[in-house]
């Protein structure tokens, strides 16, 4: 059964109909809300609030985007609002050299702590990128969509998506580069 078939059906009041597309779009959703949360936890309570507000809301579908790419705008929203408030607590609670990655800190051999420097070094490059730049290239991080359906998510045009994913990219290459975290 198609997903347009499953929306009627759910829209009619069939849960078991909206269980199906749940099932059907739980990895994707999953995945979008993770590459905005970098927590396993909190992805899945997006995804799970996503799911939520997706029915709530399933009457205001209009079907001009499919029902995926509609369903991962909403999980996609939920998880940047998500990590506003997850932020905003962070920096409540701990002074800014506190809230490294606790695996950063720990004592491990050497090139294990070499990876994990490289690694935070990068996640703190991402997070340095400005919103308009950093959202596109995390959500193409995810490899799950097209353009043109992370250009609906994000409501830009396709083009405008491939120049902010392109452009992030090289702004972080170049980074990297002056950190010496290029490719060896």
């Amino acid at each position: 059964m198609s997903d347009a078939e499953l929306v009627e059906r759910a829209r009619q009041g069939d849960a078991a109909a909206f269980g199906h597309l749940v099932e059907r779009h739980r990895s994707s959703v999953y995945r979008a809300a993770l590459a905005a949360l970098r927590s396993p936890a909190e992805a899945e309570d997006a995804a799970q609030d996503a799911f939520l507000l997706a029915y709530q809301r399933l009457g205001s579908f209009r079907g001009e985007a499919s029902f995926k790419t509609w369903l991962i705008s909403i999980a996609w929203r939920q998880a940047l609002t998500r990590r506003r408030r997850l932020m905003v607590a962070v920096r409540r609670f701990w002074p800014q050299e506190d809230a490294a990655e606790p695996a950063a800190r720990e004592a491990s051999p050497e090139g294990t702590l070499l990876d994990s420097e490289r690694t935070a070094a990068v996640g703190r490059l991402v997070r340095a990128l400005p919103p308009r730049l950093r959202e596109p290239l995390m959500l193409f991080a995810t490899g799950d969509h097209t353009y043109e359906d992370m250009a609906q998510i994000l409501g830009i045009p396709s083009g405008t998506l491939k120049g902010r994913v392109a452009e992030a990219r090289r702004w972080l290459i170049r980074r990297m580069a002056g950190m010496g975290l290029g490719n060896e």
